[in-house]
């Protein structure tokens, strides 16, 4: 008589393997619908969407067309370059923020842009575009495998968001610049801030940052320093530029621009984005900026991606569950300006610059002060602070931002000397 098997105890019954991570993240919550948005709409939402729209549409587009004029284009392709740049950083906000119900903001490469300036200067732009095209299936094919998702998950946040507070150090430091060189201007928006800061009465009836815009444009009006230049065009009138796929624009272009949008900039705005408490899709940034970088060259624009400085003035208050509908204002902003792109180039350069450096820096405060604190407050300290001064150094190899060279360097000394950290869960 054969005897009963026994029934496997809890102990000895192996637990199953997790199941694999889908390739792309879903939304943790329905999309926002129509009714959704207007009820979790307010004034501090929209009000943080139109600074990021107008931080993004003043330096970084002053930037653009400095590197665009130093490079010859004419002025039909820089029109074209930024009406692509806002079209598709509007759009895919847009898309990315509703499905996700989260802000996630994005914009273009300013690295990116940067490192263009050499490369225009013995390369054609039809090369230059050809190599933004590369770029973007590039960027879009890692995003695919998963590759981008798993790199991240090795870089401990402290890390990340030393190299972060290393980037957005600079837009504090502008804040004393710029009430030093323009006190007119500089010194009425800071006083704004840190009154409506002090008595939070008054800051809930006019949000500190948007009371900072007020003041600001009040001090720009009063002291006559809105220049705007003579008229121009008023929409914009795209222009599609042939690409010419050559070695020679492919091997100096693609790997810097890859690496600057997937692991500088889509890197900073994660780290921003987990910050503030949020779930960012990485494997899902990195195809969209991808699917969105390929529609930019399709316009002769350089590469979309995520950026931190837009993502930290999104997410720079209110209510987390909220925040999306900043990412809203932002992305419908930025198409309405895409069309107008010429009139906002002149309207937005005819400011004095200390305005914007003032407007940025104030705004950023917050994400400033909550990148030291994560990246200096426990564990990994070493590593972060290598991170940091590689970073705040600019070293620049192989033409990628030092901000990526810092998070390689610091996460190897890190390793190294910081054992004990590493091996913590």
């Amino acid at each position: 008589m054969s005897r009963p098997r026994p029934h496997p105890t809890a102990s000895s019954v192996e637990p199953a393997p997790p199941a694999p991570e889908p390739l792309l993240e879903r939304p943790g919550a329905r999309p926002a619908g129509p009714r959704r948005i207007l009820r979790d709409t307010g004034l501090s939402y929209i009000s943080n969407g139109a600074i990021g729209l107008i931080f993004a549409a003043s330096g970084p587009i002053a930037v653009t067309l400095a590197v665009g004029t130093a490079g010859g284009l004419t002025q039909g392709q820089l029109s074209s370059w930024v009406f692509g740049i806002l079209f598709s950083g509007g759009a895919a906000t847009l898309l990315m923020s509703l499905i996700y119900r989260q802000p996630l903001g994005f914009a273009w490469s300013i690295p990116g842009t940067v490192l263009l300036g050499p490369s225009l200067q013995h390369l054609s732009f039809p090369e230059v575009v050809g190599a933004f095209f590369t770029s973007g299936v590039v960027i879009l094919a890692l995003g695919a495998t998963g590759v981008v998702r798993r790199a991240m998950a090795l870089v401990p946040m402290p890390l990340v968001m030393a190299m972060v507070a290393a980037v957005f150090l600079k837009f504090g430091t502008d804040i004393v610049a710029s009430t030093q060189d323009n006190p007119a201007v500089a010194a009425p928006m800071v006083a704004a801030f840190l009154v409506l800061t002090a008595i939070p009465t008054l800051g809930r009836f006019l949000p500190p940052v948007l009371g900072t815009l007020v003041a600001g444009c009040f001090a720009v009006a009063v002291s006559g320093q809105f220049n705007l230049p003579p008229g121009g065009p008023l929409l914009a009138t795209p222009v599609f530029t042939v690409p010419e796929f050559t070695w020679a624009a492919q091997l100096e272009l693609v790997v810097p621009l890859a690496v600057t949008v997937l692991f500088v900039q889509n890197g900073q705005g994660i780290a921003v984005l987990r910050a503030a408490g949020h779930r960012p899709p990485v494997n899902a940034f990195a195809m969209a900026s991808g699917a969105f970088s390929v529609l930019n060259a399709g316009f002769g624009a350089v590469s979309a991606c995520v950026t931190g400085p837009t993502n930290a003035l999104l997410t720079s208050s209110g209510s987390r569950q909220r925040q999306y509908t900043a990412a809203v204002a932002y992305g419908l902003l930025a198409l309405v300006f895409a069309a107008f792109a010429p009139t906002l180039t002149r309207l937005m350069l005819a400011a004095p610059k200390e305005f914007v450096l003032a407007l940025g820096g104030i705004a950023m405060l917050r994400a400033l002060q909550q990148a030291f604190v994560t990246a200096f407050a426990t564990s990994f300290t070493l590593g972060s602070l290598v991170t940091f001064v590689v970073t705040i150094s600019g070293l620049n190899l192989f033409n990628i931002h030092a901000a990526f060279w810092g998070l390689v360097i610091g996460y190897g000394v890190s390793h190294l000397l910081e054992r004990a950290d590493h091996a913590q869960p």
